[in-house]
């Protein structure tokens, strides 16, 4: 039961603690006279993608690869089908012709790197596959890559986050807070996700592609959902391809990095269903109302998504 209570704790304490440290670094930054877009861009974008980077590094450090790897491809997954779907049924969401040609493409390419990356054995004939150090390194230069990409949008954007200032004391307080946190959050994820495998005959990816991977995207659903209800689309859909995008290149390069992680090629699967989900995405964008997510686009979203779900729960 212990088990359980953690677990079901860890995802409370995980979100509430990337809240508290972007919400406290933003207002520091504030203070130095940063952006508020410059702030969107790296701290809030960095602290939405936390729980997924938290849980990985636990996953990472306790050897438990399927689990790391299964997060990063199920968030993915959940953020397009499930989060954009419920923020598409909320109200229509009209996407940037630049997010169509650039970002969601860009997407599409982290997917295709992650798969050439860690299929060693369908492509290089070896014994088994991984995400080793090297492949990491090759990601995380991805990452810096769009970075840079996403800086250069500064200069021809408008405002970015609305960020509201703390004194001092508390901001570091709130720092201090949100990284314990996220630590005990992750730590409880992790180790109740192999416990609740082992106890219920569940493989690790499994519970990595479901409960792992829709928990820790909760702050992007919190983030985009909002966003629809305020009809800010381009927060709604950048949001999601953002994290998407964070998630490939700087959590799962960060995480092979600190150590090389075994890859079970049954997710390669998934790896092409996280392809196609981007794919019907960019086909949307054509259907209908042009450059428009619809309402009908996002139920169907969601139906894809429980049918996927459906098919993981009887794949074990």
């Amino acid at each position: 039961m212990l088990t359980y209570t953690l677990f079901i704790a860890g995802f409370y304490f995980l979100i509430k603690g990337a809240d508290w440290l972007v919400d406290g670094a933003s207002s520091i930054a504030k203070k130095h006279k940063v952006s508020n877009l410059v702030i969107g861009l790296t701290i809030v974008s960095f602290g939405t993608s936390a729980p997924e980077l938290i849980v990985n590094l636990f996953a990472s450090f306790n050897g438990s690869s399927d689990l790391a790897i299964a997060n990063i491809v199920g968030s993915n997954i959940s953020n397009v089908l499930l989060i954009l779907g419920i923020s598409a049924m909320i109200f229509p969401l009209a996407v940037k012709k630049g997010t169509i040609t650039k970002e969601i493409p860009l997407n599409l390419l982290a997917a295709v790197v992650l798969w050439l990356l860690v299929n060693d054995m369908m492509i290089d004939g070896l014994g088994f596959s991984s995400l080793t150090r090297i492949d990491g390194a090759i990601l995380l230069l991805f990452f810096i890559i769009f970075i840079y990409y996403t800086f250069g949008l500064s200069r021809t954007e408008g405002e970015g986050e609305d960020v509201t200032e703390y004194k001092n004391w508390k901001s570091i307080l709130m720092i201090i807070g949100g990284m314990i946190g996220l630590a005990l959050g992750g730590q409880w994820i992790v180790d109740g996700a192999i416990k609740i495998a082992a106890q219920l005959g569940m493989s690790e990816s499994l519970i990595g592609l479901t409960v792992v991977a829709i928990g820790t995207s909760l702050p992007e659903l919190a983030a985009s959902a909002t966003a629809a209800m305020k009809h800010k689309s381009d927060i709604a859909i950048g949001n999601i391809i953002g994290s998407n995008i964070f998630n490939i290149f700087w959590i799962l390069g960060l995480s092979s990095v600190i150590r090389p992680l075994i890859f079970s090629p049954m997710l390669n699967f998934d790896i092409y269903f996280m392809a196609v989900t981007t794919v019907v995405l960019f086909l949307f964008m054509f259907l209908g109302k042009k450059n428009i997510l619809q309402r009908w686009q996002g139920a169907s979203m969601i139906g894809i998504y429980i049918i996927y779900l459906a098919y993981l729960i009887n794949r074990g």
